[in-house]
């Protein structure tokens, strides 16, 4: 077996999730490696849509963002940003949305707006764009970020995007129906909320990860499912095809000499 790195690990462990039958609505950034991988992998039918209105995309390299010319050549058909959220997303016809985080708290709620006080913040982020609406209309949340103390949090300055609130049925209270976030995939482990309580849960420690690991990453007290399980590692064909992936963007994305 090949080396890799935890990124690598996370990126193949999250696209491992992913299945043929599954619509999926695309973060750029880790999101958008591990859904394309899939795509490229053993899910080759998995429908990817973007936020920009693009709906059956096979692009050949990473988009740099949601406009970029690379998802709307290669989509099946590109509709208004309107009717991408009114008729796709909050119709229910998107099985799974794929975001990634600033800050994260145990219940799965997501900032991506400020560090610090909202009207004096310490870091002004990029805001929610269409995630609190992903995070609240897709069929399931599927979080991609590598785990630190300074992104996993007691409790985020922002929320940005609902998962499960204070936890138990706090999306039910709110008129949420669809089920928030079912899936943390970081640089070190799964986690899958609590049945119960909601709270995260880690069920699979990937290969080497320590219990001190995870306790030094994580800014609360981890709780671990009664089995928990080694995630499989990498394989050659994995490792294979993202590499290849991120060699062919890296190439596409260079600047021309002198520019």
């Amino acid at each position: 077996m090949s080396n890799y790195t935890p990124v690598e690990l996370m990126t193949i462990a999250a696209s491992r999730a992913l299945s043929n039958d599954d619509v999926c609505f695309v973060g750029i950034g880790a999101p958008s490696a591990a859904c394309n991988l899939a795509r490229l992998t053993h899910a080759p039918d998995i429908t990817l849509i973007y936020e920009s209105g693009t709906i059956g995309t096979k692009p050949d390299v990473l988009p740099l963002s949601i406009g970029d010319g690379e998802l709307c050549d290669t989509a099946v058909t590109t509709v208004p940003v309107p009717e991408m959220f009114r008729y796709w997303l909050q119709g229910g016809r998107i099985t799974i949305g794929f975001l990634s985080a600033a800050q994260l708290d145990r219940f799965g709620n997501i900032n991506t707006t400020v560090i610090g006080d909202y009207f004096a913040p310490k870091v002004r982020l990029p805001g929610g764009g269409g995630a609190p609406e992903i995070a609240g209309s897709c069929g399931e949340i599927y979080i991609t970020m590598q785990q630190s103390t300074r992104g996993f949090v007691e409790k985020i300055d922002f929320f940005t995007s609902f998962g499960h609130g204070t936890g138990g049925t706090a999306r039910e209270e709110i008129g949420l129906t669809t089920k928030g976030p079912t899936l943390l995939i970081t640089d070190l482990a799964i986690w899958k909320p609590d049945p119960a309580t909601r709270e995260f849960t880690v069920v699979s420690l990937h290969p080497g990860v320590t219990r001190e690991q995870m306790a030094k990453s994580v800014g609360w007290e981890i709780r671990y499912a009664d089995d928990v399980e080694t995630t499989p590692p990498p394989t050659e064909q994995e490792l294979a095809v993202l590499r290849d992936l991120h060699a062919r963007t890296k190439l596409a994305h260079q600047q021309p000499a002198g520019a």
